[in-house]
């Protein structure tokens, strides 16, 4: 029986069918979206719609400016008259109560201030110290250093007015003298106080609700995102045997944060104690050598973040892109304003909040006039950047890859340092926001055993999350929560500057009559 060209047609489709299918399985697979892009795709429109709002910017000199760091700014500027230029005026009494010469274990509260100031640092030293100064001085050239500093010394008064609210009007459970506190307990019962019951629940409810996501958002999934980025990089980029294993790389963080917030804020202020000096020593050393290697080149930078403040030439914006740049940065970095910190502040064993809010007013001066200093300045003393922005000894790089190949250029092996130095900021800093979360879900879905826990849980699976996706438009929104909190928060402060006056007179008053006296 003779076959027809039809029947061979037929047979060959036949057998061709298996490797037909399979090729249009392959394509089919391959044009899926992956479980990043779904979800990207999920959040972004909520992302966009948020951020849009939060960070809504108007156009400055060709340069586009936030409102909400306009916003933290000038909060900061009126704290600083309100009070005298309090960050100058008491600094060194800051350094006095920070060595513990104003406080008792015997006081209420579950930390020394020492331990309270490196908590609170840990939360706000984080990859920003790093890629993220190197973004503002790559942008704004190297003058936004100036304004970066200028705003952090500004950014002081709002950390001591926001701090000696939290620690006035935090609870303390007995007998145990577990502390709870941060803007929700002030905003509700400060307001209360002054006869605003109702928008201080509002302020307080809706500041609650942006930290619980700021926590987990860029408090957590960001910093185990780019500290694994940094870590693939150093150990081979596409060829490390990390990559594509970021899940691993999760799961390992995600235990040894688990190991520290279990304990709560006597086991984080434990280890922050240990790790913050550690890292800053680590990174401010690197910082240093590559100074000194440099050293015929210092004047030059000096003359270049100054000229470059006042000139800006070749900058977008000239002197006010300059400035934008700096006074965002210092915002994004040190959260003065934010109203976090006043969350680990409020743990301190002391019976004056005005003491601690002595001692919070040091958290921007370390965060940002040291180590984004540091950053800034490594970046343009090794010719990466000048006042005109980056060079062509820069190349491509931009962010993280700026800073690395800055420190780079001075001992080849720095770049390992340096994300010895992200690992350990993002480590601190998740542990931190861990507690930031924790007192925010707590405070919106009561203090239990199983309430605490299920925070918990959910915080470390999504340090794993994190570490594993593409995170696009997830950390956007997570970013514009953070920065939201300071809507609420100074909101209140402005509402209550007065009863921090009132204390802070009351305060001096008791050091200049000896009533209250160093303890040793």
């Amino acid at each position: 029986m003779t076959s027809t060209p039809l029947d061979r047609r037929r047979c060959a489709l036949l057998l061709a069918a298996p490797v037909l299918l399979a090729h249009a399985s392959a394509q089919a697979q391959a044009s899926a979206p992956t479980m990043d892009e779904r979800i990207s795709s999920a959040v972004q429109p909520y992302s966009d719609a948020v951020a849009g709002a939060i960070f809504y910017s108007v156009p400055v000199a060709g340069t586009d400016f936030p409102l909400i760091v306009g916003w933290l700014i000038l909060a900061a500027l009126i704290f600083t008259f309100y009070f005298r230029f309090i960050q100058i005026r008491g600094f060194m009494h800051a350094i006095q109560v920070v060595r513990g010469r104003y406080s008792d274990p015997k006081m209420q509260g579950e930390v020394t201030p020492f331990q309270a100031l490196t908590t609170a640092v840990s939360g706000t030293v984080g990859l920003g110290n790093i890629a993220g100064v190197a973004v503002a001085v790559g942008i704004g050239g190297a003058g936004a250093t100036f304004w970066m500093i200028l705003a952090g010394l500004l950014g002081m008064a709002s950390k001591f007015t926001e701090v000696t609210l939290g620690v006035k009007y935090r609870d303390v459970k007995q007998p145990d003298g577990i502390v709870a506190g941060g803007p929700m307990r002030y905003l509700s019962k400060g307001m209360a106080e002054l006869g605003h019951p109702g928008l201080g629940k509002v302020l307080a409810v809706f500041f609650a609700v942006c930290c619980v996501g700021g926590a987990i958002g860029g408090g957590n999934m960001f910093q185990a995102n780019q500290s694994f980025q940094q870590v693939v990089g150093v150990t081979g980029g596409e060829t490390s045997i990390l990559a594509g294993q970021g899940w691993i790389f999760g799961l390992i963080m995600a235990v040894l944060v688990g190991l520290v917030i279990i304990g709560g804020i006597r086991s984080i202020a434990k280890v922050t104690e240990k790790v913050v000096p550690f890292m800053a020593l680590l990174y401010l050393t690197a910082g240093m050598i590559v100074l000194i290697i440099n050293a015929d080149q210092i004047l030059w930078a000096f003359g270049q973040i100054i000229g470059g403040a006042f000139s800006a030439e070749g900058v977008a914006g000239g002197v006010v892109g300059a400035l934008i740049q700096g006074f965002k940065r210092a915002a994004f970095s040190n959260e003065a304003g934010i109203g976090s910190a006043a969350i680990a502040h409020s743990a301190v064993q002391t019976d004056q909040p005005v003491s601690q809010g002595f001692a919070a007013l040091l958290e921007p001066f370390i965060d940002t006039v040291v180590i984004c200093t540091m950053t800034a300045l490594v970046i343009v003393i090794t010719g990466h950047v000048n006042a005109g922005g980056v060079t062509a000894l820069a190349g491509d790089a931009r962010g993280v890859g700026l800073t690395s190949a800055a420190f780079g250029s001075a001992i080849s092996w720095f770049p390992y340092v340096l994300a010895l130095a992200v690992v350990l900021f993002a480590f601190s800093t998740m542990i931190t926001w861990s507690y930031y979360g924790l007192q925010a879900w707590t405070y919106l879905l009561g203090d239990s055993f199983m309430s605490a826990l299920t925070f918990k849980l959910m915080f470390l699976a999504f340090v794993v999350v994190g570490a594993s996706m593409g995170l696009g438009p997830v950390i956007d929104f997570s970013d514009s929560m953070i920065f939201a909190m300071a809507l609420a928060n100074i909101v209140g402060l402005y509402f209550m500057m007065p009863i921090v006056k009132r204390e802070l007179n009351k305060y001096w008053a008791g050091i200049e009559s000896g009533a209250i006296q160093a303890i040793r």
